[in-house]
């Protein structure tokens, strides 16, 4: 419990309050719905095993989202990271780097120009910001028009530079512009930002809780890709659980 309360801390420090961010996404000719987003962690209460045995608790970051058009807005899998906060939310949970980029040069980032974005910090019936143990989740509302995507970052809690994120971005609307919604969890994969080296996750001396200060681990100058470091992950779906709700 010491080290979870470590890494709350170390979270709720580094956190600014949750606070939305629109650039020109609204149509005035588009019908805009409200859609609910609720991240949760469905993992075992008894913990994650490392290779030793350790038992260790399952947990999610606080994250951020960006509502966008084109491609993939944070990264570019197989390319190095883009260098405007990816890093500090997927070293150390972190969003509020990548938020603040985007807010301050997303026209130059986002292609197309047109974007929203927020953050998500305050677990469902908490007071103030910190990561979701298992059975905890965080909600958040978006309002978009026919045409958007959505892309969610959340950090794997225990590991150097891991994080969830969807590949290209989830589509809120179908073919026809009707808003869809629903479990959203398979379209979430594990990625490695390879900006720090790993170590096996839950016991490296480099994560939250154990690291002494953010961003301390050995610099890997690697490529973000899905994670394939020789270590063991629980499958996305058994730990988390992503669903969209259209509020019509």
């Amino acid at each position: 419990m010491k080290q979870l309360r470590l890494f709350a801390g170390l979270l709720v420090l580094i956190i600014a309050a949750a606070t939305a961010h629109s650039v020109a996404l609204s149509s005035k000719r588009a019908k805009a719905t409200k859609f609910k987003v609720r991240v949760e962690n469905i993992s075992d209460p008894a913990g994650q095993t490392a290779a030793d045995g350790t038992r260790w608790p399952f947990a999610i970051s606080p994250g951020m989202f960006i509502l966008h058009r084109k491609e993939n807005p944070l990264f570019t899998p197989g390319r190095k990271d883009r260098g405007f906060g990816l890093e500090a939310q997927a070293e150390d949970g972190n969003p509020a780097e990548l938020l603040k980029s985007l807010q301050e040069e997303g026209q130059h980032l986002v292609r197309g120009g047109r974007f929203t974005t927020g953050l998500f910090n305050t677990p469902v019936g908490a007071t103030s910001p910190g990561p979701i143990l298992p059975g905890g989740a965080y909600e958040f509302t978006v309002t978009a028009t026919p045409g958007t995507r959505l892309t969610v970052a959340v950090m794997f809690g225990q590991s150097n530079d891991l994080f969830y994120a969807p590949d290209y971005g989830i589509a809120l609307f179908d073919a026809r512009d009707e808003p869809v919604g629903g479990d959203v969890t398979s379209q979430f994969m594990l990625w490695d930002a390879g900006t720090e080296v790993n170590q096996e996750p839950g016991v490296g001396a480099d994560q939250a809780p154990r690291q002494k200060a953010p961003n301390t681990g050995a610099a890997e100058g690697g490529v973000v890709r899905l994670v394939k470091d020789g270590y063991s992950y629980p499958e996305t779906g058994k730990v988390m659980r992503v669903t969209i709700t259209p509020e019509m």
